[in-house]
């Protein structure tokens, strides 16, 4: 039996399956381990699925923090009122406000 599944193991379509779940197991050892998962601050269903919800977006953000920046810069925003009087009477504006009293 052991040899079936072993020879099994080496099959596309079963390294595809466990690609997946392997994917999926990650998830759930990172949320109930790395999180304190496996105990429930609240009590009531709908409280705890209230707190499993909370902390999956925790998780999700933090995988996104993650991730690389994009390849695009964002536009730049537009100048403010205040900006547009610095250009129009020709006064230098500062790298950044933070660095004026130095």
């Amino acid at each position: 039996m052991q040899l079936r599944v072993r020879a099994e193991q080496q099959t596309p379509d079963w390294k595809t399956r466990y690609a997946v779940r392997s994917g999926v197991e990650g998830t759930v050892n990172e949320f109930a381990h790395g999180h304190g998962m496996r105990r429930c601050r609240y009590r009531g269903q709908s409280k705890a699925h209230v707190q499993h919800v909370l902390t999956a977006i925790a998780i999700n953000i933090e995988r996104l923090s993650g991730l690389p920046p994009a390849d695009e810069a964002p536009p730049p925003r537009r100048p403010t009122a205040f900006q547009n009087y610095l250009d129009q009477h020709e006064i230098p504006r500062p790298k950044s406000w933070r660095t004026l009293g130095t």
